[in-house]
């Protein structure tokens, strides 16, 4: 049986588990566990859904500690093996994983608290040169979509619900994220998952209207090719975009090379989603629920937002 204590004494194993090192884990749970302790206790009702008859810590307590039961989490988050298999490694049955996983991530999900996703008066603007691109120092947030498969929805001939999450892109269904990531790596914003064939990017962004909360004076957004004809939206808004080409209308030179230049910034939006796949839950086909999927997704942001914290992906010195 696999416990924290146990695994902590093989750092290499922690980390290939779990996606942080032992030290890492504990800056996470350190922020965990008051949170999980207050959503508990603040619930007005039991995991089963009924109502409270007693105090939050009453009752049966769990065979694992917290951090165990942390630990749980961040392995079907990071491996996502079937509740079975989680529960053969932690002496559990697949009910008792089942509800240990969704109660941590909902709690993770409860701290996946992004800049750009408060109010602009409490945001704080970039002001440190090792977080502000050298060629492009306005922009503040670069912008990109995320897909994932999922499995086929089931639908009958009178109700087709395989439809919208059909993506013609990817060939398969698949729900879409819109992630946006400061200059640095660290995650900005995550939206709401949507369904992959129905919803365009464009139209993602015009539903989180994220670069309306950049000041047009002086915060610019950056975005490729899928979000053509955003300036329109905004057109007091600094957005730097690829060039598309067009029939009959093939990029210049001037244009290609500026495309370049360009990409070698957008760039750290790929890498921010690169740590994201790292843990599985997002990379392979999606399994579960497609209500939680949301959930999930801002888990694992919170996750990886902690640990790009700690090593920033990407920094600017002064030439």
């Amino acid at each position: 049986m696999i416990t924290y204590e146990s695994l902590r004494q093989h750092p290499s194993a922690f980390r290939s588990f779990t996606g942080h090192t032992p030290e890492q884990f504990e800056t996470v749970f350190a922020l965990f566990l008051p949170a999980h302790r207050h959503r508990c206790a603040a619930s007005p009702t039991t995991k089963e859904g009924q109502p409270r008859q007693r105090a939050f810590g009453g009752g049966c307590h769990s065979r694992h500690d917290p951090r165990t039961r942390l630990l749980i989490a961040l392995i079907w988050l990071r491996i996502y093996p079937t509740f079975e298999v989680l529960g053969f490694l932690f002496s559990l049955n697949k009910t008792n994983v089942h509800e240990a996983v969704m109660d941590q991530v909902a709690t993770l999900e409860s701290l996946a608290e992004f800049p750009f996703e408060r109010p602009t008066a409490q945001r704080k603007k970039l002001r440190s040169l090792s977080a502000v691109m050298d060629a492009f120092p306005d922009v503040r947030l670069v912008i990109d979509a995320k897909e994932q498969r999922i499995q086929r929805p089931k639908s009958s001939q009178a109700d087709d619900r395989q439809k919208p999450y059909y993506s013609g892109k990817k060939k398969c269904h698949t729900l879409k994220i819109e992630i946006a990531v400061q200059p640095d790596g660290t995650i900005g914003a995550v939206s709401a998952s949507v369904p992959g064939g129905a919803v365009h990017d464009l139209t993602l962004q015009r539903q989180t209207r994220l670069i309306a909360q950049l000041d047009p004076e002086d915060e610019a957004a950056m975005v490729d090719k899928g979000y053509d004809g955003i300036g329109k939206d905004y057109p007091h808004q600094a957005i730097y975009q690829p060039f598309k080409a067009r029939r009959n209308r093939p990029l210049t030179q001037e244009q290609k090379a500026y495309n370049r230049h360009l990409s070698r910034y957008r760039i750290i939006v790929e890498h921010t989603n690169a740590q994201l796949n790292q843990f599985q839950v997002l990379s392979q086909v999606y399994r579960h629920a497609r209500t939680r999927h949301s959930q999930v997704v801002r888990a694992v942001a919170f996750l990886v937002d902690q640990r790009i914290r700690q090593r920033p992906l990407k920094s600017y010195p002064v030439a």
